[in-house]
């Protein structure tokens, strides 16, 4: 014989607040993927690009390997990350690559790029919000404004 399953006030309230909690957490998570594009807005904005690209996939990582000065196509590397097994791996790899190339073009150490990798809503509202500037690929501060040489005034005219 079928058990009959009855309806019961016990049932309503929990998926009240399990409707609750979801309800919660998404609005979490909305505001945590609003202030990470903020943040990589501000990185982008500070290295000369567009910031807006932030918020484009795809093109947010084109974006990001002209900031750290990595050719494009490593773009095909980042979408390596679909292959089963082998793929989050190499992201990860790339990942912490790319990120220590945009660190040291800020000035900041390798050290730094990998918590960008690793920790990104720590490391990046670092990089986007504080006081490092763009230094250019490579990480070395682009050199200082040369003022041109003057040329040596004339010379008098001998007199007679």
């Amino acid at each position: 014989m079928l058990a009959q399953v009855t309806y019961s006030a016990e049932y309503e309230t929990a998926g009240k607040i399990g409707a609750g909690l979801l309800a919660v957490v998404v609005i979490i998570a909305l505001a945590v993927a609003v202030f990470m594009i903020a943040a990589m807005w501000k990185v982008f904005a500070k290295a000369g690009k567009p910031g807006w690209a932030a918020i484009i996939p795809i093109y947010n990582i084109i974006v990001l390997l002209e900031v750290a000065g990595k050719p494009i196509w490593w773009i095909v590397l980042f979408l390596l990350g679909a292959i089963p097994m082998v793929g989050p791996i190499i992201s990860l790899v790339v990942s912490i690559l790319v990120y220590i190339a945009v660190a040291q073009n800020f000035g900041k150490s390798a050290g730094f790029g990998v918590g960008m990798a690793l920790l990104p809503i720590v490391f990046v509202p670092i990089l986007g919000f504080g006081s490092a500037t763009y230094v250019g690929a490579g990480g070395a501060q682009p050199p200082a404004a040369v003022p041109p040489v003057q040329p040596p005034p004339p010379a008098a005219p001998p007199q007679a």
